[in-house]
């Protein structure tokens, strides 16, 4: 199996000379539950991701080969037109963060209920 984001990973932390204890105790996680991490990125999720990639000062991006200047999007055979990702991700925190105060709302509801 490729594991070429937990070799990125690995790679960037050991030239940063962040011990896989460091790493650990920054994702609040054992030191060998870390270093499975690496050497299996199937097990990485969306949140360790975050922690992992602010701990080595880089983008989620990154890991992934993305470029994030710019994207291109494209529908209903309109002309190409470019827009900047950071727009789109303060869109998506904005709606995330929408969701999450629907959610709680409902527990609350659900809770009176």
């Amino acid at each position: 199996m490729n594991n070429v984001i937990g070799n990125k990973i690995r790679k960037m932390r050991e030239n940063l000379s962040i011990s896989q204890d460091a790493m650990a105790s920054e994702l609040e996680v054992t030191q060998s539950n870390y270093g499975r991490l690496e050497k299996d990125d199937n097990r990485l999720n969306v949140p360790k991701l975050k922690k992992i990639a602010e701990v080595i000062v880089i983008s989620v991006s990154f890991l992934f080969d993305e470029k994030n200047a710019r994207i291109i999007n494209q529908q209903h055979n309109e002309t190409a037109s470019a827009y900047n990702v950071e727009t789109h991700v303060q869109a998506d925190k904005e709606h995330i963060n929408s969701l999450k105060e629907e959610i709680d709302f409902l527990r609350t509801f659900l809770k009176n209920a």
